[in-house]
């Protein structure tokens, strides 16, 4: 005797969601296309939410600052296939590179963001000041680009949380390479605020 057909089912394999991987991806994307735009020499969108110095650097057409310009965009393009990389299982070693990378811009993003907020709520409580000309430069900081930032790392956050979660290989692995990611963004981090280079 059989079982009722009914009784047999198959449970489909889970897939992990593909969202965060692809917001992550658009954000690289979206963000890289200011880099190329202002190392052509155009300061559109720049002049007034991006500081001065860099927009004079841009405008003058400064070498070595187009060079950092050109470079952070390929940077960025290269956060979106890592966000497109988070989306399915890859082979393991492939699985342990984004994991680290996922891990790593998720603490540099947010750490990044996060020192625009703070800086812009202390300047509008008025705990540090700021110069009259630069007040509106501080709200853009604040409003616009320390949230982008930390949407960002957030996004990769989830998306590298999730592939560990559901990818392919061990998550003991998975788990150590990202977390040396983190701590590596972390070191960087900490160490280019003292140094008030980042």
């Amino acid at each position: 005797m059989h079982p009722p057909e009914h009784a047999v089912r198959t449970v489909p394999p889970r897939h992990p969601n593909t969202w965060p991987g692809r917001v992550a991806a658009a954000w690289g994307v979206l963000f890289a296309a200011p880099s190329f735009v202002w190392a052509s020499g155009s300061t559109f969108g720049a002049q007034s939410t991006v500081s001065p110095s860099l927009v004079k650097l841009a405008r003058d057409g400064v070498p070595w600052f187009l060079a950092v310009l050109v470079v952070t965009g390929v940077l960025k393009l290269f956060g979106a296939l890592v966000g497109i990389g988070l989306t399915r299982p890859r082979g393991s070693g492939i699985g342990r590179l984004l994991v680290f990378c996922g891990g790593g811009a998720a603490v540099l993003l947010a750490w990044h963001g996060g020192l625009f907020v703070v800086h812009g709520v202390l300047a509008e409580a008025g705990a540090v000041r700021v110069e009259p000309d630069l007040a509106g430069l501080t709200r853009w900081y604040l409003y616009l680009w320390g949230p982008w930032f930390v949407a960002g790392g957030l996004a990769f956050a989830a998306a590298t949380a999730l592939y560990v979660r559901h990818g392919a290989g061990d998550r003991r692995t998975l788990r150590l390479h990202g977390a040396v990611g983190v701590l590596g963004a972390l070191v960087l981090s900490v160490a280019s605020t003292a140094t008030g280079i980042g």
